[in-house]
């Protein structure tokens, strides 16, 4: 044998088809934790804004629930945001 001799296609595409199949499945199971993350984040923020304004209704006065509402929502969108970049640059990155 020299050194010019290469394993065999067989044993080599065996191997490298499991890693790849690894792979798959690692970025599935990614892109499920992803949609459930989601799923859960989108019922949160509607019951959560939900309650805080009532609860802006009830303890903040008329003049100041818009600026209490707008710092909420924008609290809200942050956390989201890095959540959401937080598990796209485990797939992506």
């Amino acid at each position: 044998m020299s050194e010019t001799d290469t394993i065999p296609e067989s044993e080599s595409t065996d191997a490298d088809e499991s890693e790849g199949r690894g792979e798959r499945v690692r970025r599935y199971a990614n892109y499920a934790v992803l949609l459930v993350l989601g799923v859960l984040a989108f019922v949160a923020v509607i019951q959560l804004y939900l309650s805080v304004s009532n609860a802006i209704r009830t303890w903040i006065e008329p003049e100041y629930r818009s600026l209490f509402q707008a710092a909420f929502n924008l609290v809200v969108l942050l956390a989201a945001g890095l959540g959401i970049s937080y598990q796209l640059r485990r797939l992506y990155g």
